[in-house]
């Protein structure tokens, strides 16, 4: 299981493609319609897409799997009861499964057959999407809840956090204590440290500063440096992190928990040499909601008419 891509929906889509292409750093894909395809440097067709439209959420967060995988996934998403449907991607690479919400309306999509593309060169370019996150409710109900209905691991819980692995990477999603549903941010995975600080120095060149950043956090290990993207809704957001070398764990990895995770006084990650805009990144947080447009289908015909036979 790997995380591939995520879709947004938003206003004004070229100029949020235009400023990820030459500013961010990514390179184009393509368009089709009026869906802007942005890749990296790696072998996925798109890391993300984003498609017109006059409001802004998240349509879908797209992870690759194997045929036995998602046969897997559909009797642990139907035992579970979760909103599901059968689907086939238009996207670029196409391929076909399902997709899933969880309980605080996360659409989660899950792929087999989806064609990958030859690599391209660029040393700024990100390779691939390291994680997404969501703001949560409840994120400890949703920490469960994955790891029941879709076979992921909780690798790590913090005082913000519960993060998430579906393979040996130590989280490729986590949900933050937000209060609130919504995404939290999208993080570029970039070749090496290097690479991520001349981001940060390309996005100084226009004007932009890290709304938190550089650092190394904790769970996962990886070096950061957040942005508040200038698109959007009231052109602040979403949030996108440039990221690197995150921690590989073994499959008997120990979840630590909130007392494992403590820094000293005035400190929020290892490093402890930058400030973090907390209020510009909560209102940039609030943006990007969850919306679904389809309706739920079995997934297991057989184990539906079975269920209604023993009722």
């Amino acid at each position: 299981m790997k995380l591939r891509s995520i879709e947004l929906a938003l206003p004004h889509a070229a100029e949020a493609a235009a400023f990820l292409t030459d500013i961010w750093g990514m390179a184009p894909a393509s368009v089709q319609g009026n869906i802007h395809y942005l890749r990296g440097s790696g072998s996925y067709p798109y890391l993300i897409a984003l498609e017109e439209s006059a409001d802004a959420y998240v349509r879908s967060t797209t992870f690759v799997c194997t045929a036995e995988r998602l046969e897997q996934l559909k009797r642990s998403v139907a035992a579970a009861g979760l909103p599901a449907t059968p689907t086939v991607s238009n996207d670029p690479g196409g391929g076909h499964g399902i997709v899933v919400e969880l309980a605080e309306c996360e659409l989660l999509r899950f792929l087999v057959d989806a064609a990958e593309v030859a690599p391209i060169e660029g040393a700024d370019l990100p390779v691939k999407l390291t994680h997404v996150v969501f703001n949560s409710v409840d994120a400890e109900a949703t920490g469960h809840l994955v790891e029941d209905a879709l076979g992921f691991r909780v690798s790590d819980r913090t005082k913000g956090m519960v993060f998430v692995r579906c393979n040996d990477s130590h989280h490729s999603t986590a949900f933050a204590r937000a209060g609130i549903s919504s995404l939290n941010h999208v993080a570029f995975e970039m070749a090496d440290m290097d690479a991520v600080m001349r981001g940060i120095g390309r996005l100084r060149d226009h004007g932009m500063v890290p709304a938190w950043g550089p650092g190394r956090h904790g769970p996962g290990a990886n070096v950061f440096a957040y942005f508040i993207a200038p698109f959007g809704p009231g052109n602040g957001g979403p949030v996108i992190e440039f990221s690197t070398a995150v921690n590989k764990v073994p499959d008997d990895y120990q979840a630590g928990a909130p007392e494992d995770w403590t820094w000293p006084e005035g400190r929020i990650d290892q490093w402890g040499m930058s400030d973090k805009d907390f209020a510009g990144l909560r209102a940039a947080e609030e943006k990007f909601r969850h919306r679904r447009d389809w309706d739920a289908k079995a997934l297991i015909p057989a184990l539906d008419a079975l269920t209604e036979e023993n009722h």
